[in-house]
């Protein structure tokens, strides 16, 4: 509807059909109109609109009634801001509310045109000029009346919100004005359309307004008749055909017959209903069912969705298995499967502690990284049965494809989900242990990258929503308590590590190794082998000796194979009859095992001159590996040999640099370097090596070599150089030491700045090695020579008597390794075992 401009103060004169000016108070209405002969009820609550009221009851003065072209401002100022044409209104009754609101019935009488405010303050009082109908007995108002009647009726008829009365107070009207205005009470008509009926003053063009409203409106209801029709129409229709098939099944049901096809799907649809999705995924699965059963049998694409509804419907949605949240239980099931390893089982009782403190908490994301052998897979099945959960495992070695782990895509044959999505449906629960082994041993080609996939399902954020490729619908894995395991921790990308939390696994120990084949390898192997303890016992000796002579690992793997081919030998002599019991010790260990594979302290038998034993980190644990230096004519820099790398090429090249600036003060003559060749080789030139942590072992072999100082036979050492002849830190520390320790080594000589880590370090092993904490290669000259240099004299180091304490020095100054040297400079710290004495 078009708006007509603000009417200035001075107005020309009235048009036909309007009489002359008059003041009166004035009420702005909000989305309301007013027409004659309308009687209706206000609630007023505006300040001015309550004193025009009550001034115009007081005056006994009819009331001006406009409605507000904003309905949302609140103060009237300007005629502008109200539309141009009202009612003048006779109020009937006014009753004061508590509130201090006022309710007025009013009475429409005549249409007005506002021309101006005369006050606007405390109330407003506006200039109005009364407008008449211009109307007549025409016959086209006749004919327009008769139509508008009709239309009425039809409205009313077509369902229309007004009382079917409205017809017949319709057909009584016989003034043409009156009857238009009448349609203004249909609730279907705006609230700008009631100001354009108002506004329109000539009958005539009222009444088309009016009727063209009535057209639109009437067709508006036909429509929607129609559309309920044939809703309605298709409900009775659905509803038939339950009732049909229903009939026809219990027909069927009575004959002894029934459709394959169709007892198929209602069996569907009934484990769908029982299967607990969620409603989005249960209105998926309902949807591909019907489908079904408009396809034909013999049609391929029904067994395509058979299988993927059987996959929906098997899923474990919302079935759970319940925590065992017996902290002390828990402990005791975890001890009983698995000896040592305090650092998982501790992490593992404290989830289950805060489990019973919040229920919501999100499952773990762990990792578990070390050398085979050492009980990473057995632990997860033991962590399951300790939490009452069920256990399932997936193996990432060797999977290049990334569908493997987000399944395929429906539009291919033989499609299925991923093997997440299978072993969380094997499990049967939707909180399973669930074990990614070998993450560390994932691939990479032209068909994926399965650790960028493993990225959503190890990320606590994101896997509540996993949607695999087949499924296509969003599962919750946040409850799947996942563990990774791996023997190596750099092959594993960074995202996919950021995302888990490592727990180190480093090895067993010497002790933990006779131990664990005492309470768990020979029960079980007996097990095995049909034997009891009335055939066989294993001495504490032979047990050691096999641990040491027959084994070199971290784990107990080995030890296993060579236990179950001792109860094999045993199980023999059983079944041929033998009667006592085969108490197997040293010697009959030799005799089934025969001669010792590995000779317990592998180091050299005497010192050396140009070697020295190092230590380091393989996929299998620590190791000991000699760095050989040979001293020979020529001018060449140095040669390098046994497959090193790049890291340990240059940490060679570091430590040659710091012997070359330090020659002097070594006692060696520096013109050796311009006549002589250094040749530096690692065995075992078939496995590639590289690292720092070789960089003291080579300079002190390179020392050794030029100064024809031997080198400690027993001393093990480890650590990163400088040019400086700084010694930095190193990793794996634990791995190392216990792979000295296996050596037969007395003395480790470590990094200053890995104090923190021997913490870690079993007391057992500090009570048996001397660790000789180093800042400087001075200090591990000192430590690993057996002599001093001519030119050289640093201090000895400090032996400190006892492990409590890793960093305290001796009072008495006479406590010195071997020798007197003077206290010029600062000695390397050494951590002595237990008992030892300077």
């Amino acid at each position: 509807m078009s708006e007509r401009p603000e009417a200035p103060e001075e107005q020309a004169p009235p048009p036909t059909g309007e009489v002359g000016p008059r003041e009166l108070p004035l009420v702005a209405l909000r989305e309301t109109v007013i027409f004659p002969e309308m009687i209706v009820p206000l609630q007023v609550g505006r300040d001015k609109s309550v004193q025009a009221l009550n001034k115009a009851v007081a005056d006994d003065t009819p009331i001006a009634l406009v409605t507000q072209r904003q309905a949302e401002k609140e103060e009237i100022s300007s005629p502008s801001e109200l539309y141009e044409v009202g009612t003048l209104a006779k109020i009937a009754q006014v009753v004061q509310l508590p509130d201090g609101t006022v309710r007025a019935i009013v009475q429409g009488q005549q249409r007005l045109r506002v021309s101006g405010f005369s006050q606007v303050d405390p109330f407003i009082v506006a200039r109005v000029e009364e407008i008449a109908d211009s109307s007549g007995a025409s016959v086209e108002v006749q004919a327009l009346m008769r139509s508008v009647t009709s239309q009425i009726e039809q409205y009313v008829q077509s369902g229309a919100p007004v009382p079917p009365e409205a017809a017949v107070a319709a057909r009584n009207i016989s003034e043409p004005g009156l009857l238009a205005d009448m349609v203004a009470y249909s609730p279907d008509m705006s609230t700008e359309q009631r100001q354009e009926l108002l506004e329109t003053v000539d009958v005539v063009e009222r009444l088309k307004l009016v009727s063209a409203f009535l057209a639109r409106q009437i067709e508006i209801l036909e429509l929607k008749g129609r559309i309920q029709s044939e809703v309605k129409s298709e409900m009775d229709k659905t509803q038939r055909e339950y009732i049909l098939r229903e009939q026809l099944k219990a027909i069927q049901r009575e004959l002894g017959e029934d459709d394959p096809q169709q007892a198929e799907i209602n069996e569907l649809r009934e484990k769908v209903e029982q299967a607990g999705m969620p409603e989005d995924i249960q209105a998926r699965a309902i949807k591909e069912i019907d489908r079904m059963s408009r396809i034909p049998s013999a049609s391929p694409e029904v067994g395509v969705i058979r299988t993927y509804v059987d996959w929906l419907v098997g899923l474990p949605w919302n079935v759970s298995t319940d925590d065992n949240l017996d902290i002390k239980e828990a402990a005791r099931i975890l001890d009983e499967d698995h000896y040592g390893l305090e650092k998982i089982k501790e992490r593992i009782l404290e989830y289950l502690a805060v489990r019973t403190l919040a229920d919501t908490i999100r499952s773990p994301i762990l990792a578990f990284v070390g050398p085979p052998g050492v009980g990473k897979t057995s632990l997860g099945k033991s962590i399951a049965r300790a939490m009452g959960r069920k256990f399932v495992r997936m193996s990432l070695g060797g999977i290049h494809d990334e569908a493997e782990i987000r399944g395929h895509r429906r539009t291919y044959i033989g499609a299925l989900p991923g093997r997440v999505i299978q072993n969380v449906k094997t499990a049967g629960s939707n909180n399973p242990v669930f074990m990614l082994d070998e993450v560390d041993k994932i691939g990479m080609d032209f068909r994926g990258d399965p650790s960028s996939a493993l990225l959503e399902v190890l990320d606590p954020e994101q896997n509540n929503t996993f949607q695999d490729n087949y499924l296509e619908v969003p599962f919750d894995l946040s409850k799947v308590l996942f563990i990774a395991t791996g023997n190596l921790m750099d092959p594993i990308p960074p995202p996919l590590r950021d995302r888990m939390e490592v727990v180190q696994l480093p090895g067993y120990t010497q002790h933990e190794k006779v131990e664990i084949a005492r309470r768990f390898l020979i029960p079980k192997q007996m097990e095995n082998h049909g034997l009891k303890p009335k055939h066989i016992e294993l001495t504490d000796e032979a047990l050691t000796e096999l641990v040491q002579a027959y084994t070199k690992e971290a784990g107990v793997r080995n030890i296993e194979r060579e236990i179950a081919n001792i109860m094999r030998k045993v199980a023999r002599t059983v079944a041929e009859g033998r009667k006592r019991k085969t108490v197997v010790d040293v010697k009959k260990l030799l005799d089934y095992l025969g001669p010792p594979r590995f000779e317990y302290g592998e180091l050299e038998s005497e010192d050396q001159t140009g070697a020295a034993t190092g230590l380091v980190v393989t996929e299998t644990g620590g190791d000991v590996v000699a760095v050989e230096v040979t001293r020979m004519e020529g001018k060449e820099d140095f040669i390098l040999t046994g497959q090193l790398g790049e890291v340990m090429r240059e940490s060679a090249r570091a430590g040659l640099s710091w012997i070359r600036a330090h020659a002097r003060q070594l006692g060696i003559d520096p013109q050796m370097f311009e006549k002589n060749t250094l040749h530096i080789h690692v065995p075992a030139g078939a496995i590639p090596k590289d690292g720092p942590s070789a960089g003291v072992t080579m300079a002190t072999a390179m020392v050794s070599a030029l100064t024809g100082i031997p080198v400690r036979k027993d001393v093990a050492m480890t650590g990163e150089i400088t040019l400086r002849g700084r010694v930095l830190p190193i990793g794996g520390l634990k791995s190392k030491i216990l792979a000295a320790h296996l050596s037969g080594a007395r003395m480790v000589i470590l990094p200053l700045k890995n104090e923190k880590d021997l913490r870690d370090i079993p007391e057992e092993i500090r009570k048996q090695i001397k660790l000789v904490l180093c800042d400087s290669m001075d200090q591990v000259l000192a430590a690993a020579l057996r002599r001093k240099p001519a030119a050289l004299r640093p201090p000895a180091p400090e032996i400190v008597e006892g492990s409590d304490s890793l960093r305290d020095r001796p009072a008495a100054p006479d406590k010195v390794l071997r020798g007197s040297f003077p206290p010029a400079e600062q000695p390397p710290a050494v951590v002595a075992p237990h008992g030892a004495t300077g």
